[in-house]
């Protein structure tokens, strides 16, 4: 036992446990050990107490509604996914030819472009010089007489432009009555022009419609309400604008349009009912439709007849669209005219034969199907629609290729 003194002569304040009465040599080896792991002066810190990081299971993060798509397989389709992202890739381009096109001269100094990543849609912290230089046939970069950098269109997309305003320009009746059409739809008969002002790309409505708004006294006038909002009143109600897309196509293709929606009545399983005879059960609740050009405010909120009026306002919203789609921040912002929920999403949702709800839970677009082909190609194209496509073309450029301007015109 010598080593055990010789341990007791280094800690002087340790104490030897007590000796069993009738010690057993296993058991005081054992209290021996347990004491002299109380009382080493060697450190223990080298020793494994955790799991280590890199032999951890890492545990899966849940997708918030920002990322989380909203369409999962086999019910997605692509094509109308890539629109979205075309829409995303190209958002730099659509936000910088409006904002550049309203300010003096159509230019803008570098150094006031970079903090204006808003408005013209590049990445924040990023430089704009990065969004600049995937489009050079469109933007450029100059040094002006006060030796700052500025930006600007290029001669090629000033030619561009010329020829977007002689269609905009063409087609000025038909975006009069799509806002017609749509004060018809209002509950009351009224919309703020700064919800139109800011929907004015989705319907294909000038940039300085306001003004245009004049030269229609008797289809438009400009109401100023108490706290100062000006609304766009509609005069006159024409009944031959007041029948839906809907009601047209069921005087052409009766059953396409019983198949748009599902209403489903609620019944026991015991009826043991075949799928036509179902089918034809739910058509006494998807018929009669309501047609968006009454009044929904009427209505009561959660009734049948309600909701069949909130889908046929949505359905015509989007046919008046250009590309009938629209985002979920052009459909909120016409909640209240409409007489729309917070449901909206749900109600869409159920209604797949018809809408098709892409992108992610907090941001999504929702399509006309009808209104595409099977390669999500749009089967009736609006004038701007082709300019848009040709512009997003000459976006991919690095530089003009052969034949393509002769082409252009």
């Amino acid at each position: 036992m010598a080593w055990w003194r010789l341990l007791i002569s280094k800690t002087p304040s340790a104490t030897p446990p007590p000796l069993l009465p009738n010690p057993s040599p296993n058991s005081n080896r054992l209290q021996l050990s347990l004491f002299l792991l109380q009382t080493s002066p060697f450190s223990t810190s080298f020793l494994i107490t955790k799991t280590p990081k890199k032999f951890k299971k890492k545990r899966k993060k849940d997708e918030s509604p920002r990322t989380k798509l909203v369409q999962t397989q086999p019910n997605l389709i692509p094509h109308f996914e890539h629109i979205v992202e075309r829409d995303a890739h190209f958002r730099f381009l659509t936000k910088s030819r409006d904002f550049l096109s309203k300010q003096p001269h159509r230019v803008l100094r570098l150094d006031d472009a970079g903090k204006l990543h808003r408005e013209l849609g590049f990445p924040r912290g990023r430089k704009i010089a990065r969004s600049l230089q995937r489009h050079p046939l469109l933007f450029q970069t100059y040094r002006h007489v006060d030796n700052k950098m500025w930006i600007g269109f290029t001669e090629f997309m000033e030619d561009l432009l010329e020829q977007e305003r002689v269609i905009v320009d063409s087609m000025e009746s038909d975006r009069v009555n799509k806002v017609r059409k749509l004060l018809m739809m209002s509950a009351n008969k009224r919309i703020p022009l700064s919800k139109i002002y800011h929907c004015r790309s989705l319907f294909g409505i000038p940039e300085d419609f306001r003004d245009r708004v004049s030269k229609y006294p008797n289809y438009f006038r400009t109401v100023v309400e108490e706290g100062g909002k000006r609304m766009l009143e509609l005069v006159n109600w024409d009944p031959l604008l007041a029948v839906s897309t809907l009601e047209r196509e069921f005087m052409v293709d009766e059953e396409k349009v019983k198949r748009a929606f599902r209403f489903p009545v609620k019944h026991g399983k015991d009826l043991g009912l075949e799928k036509e005879d179902e089918r034809k059960l739910n058509l006494l609740n998807s018929l009669p439709l309501v047609s968006p050009y009454s009044d929904g405010s009427r209505l009561d909120l959660w009734t049948l007849e309600a909701e069949k009026y909130r889908v046929g306002v949505l359905h015509e919203f989007l046919s008046l669209t250009l590309e009938k789609r629209a985002s979920i921040h052009h459909v909120v912002e016409f909640k209240e005219e409409f007489s729309l929920t917070k449901h909206t999403y749900q109600m869409l949702f159920k209604q797949p034969r018809t809408f098709y709800l892409a992108g992610t839970e907090m941001n999504w677009v929702v399509f006309l199907k009808d209104a595409y082909d099977q390669n999500g190609v749009l089967i009736e194209k609006d004038p701007q629609v082709v300019f848009n496509e040709k512009l997003y073309k000459y976006a991919e450029m690095k530089e003009m290729e052969q034949g393509s301007v002769d082409q252009w015109k």
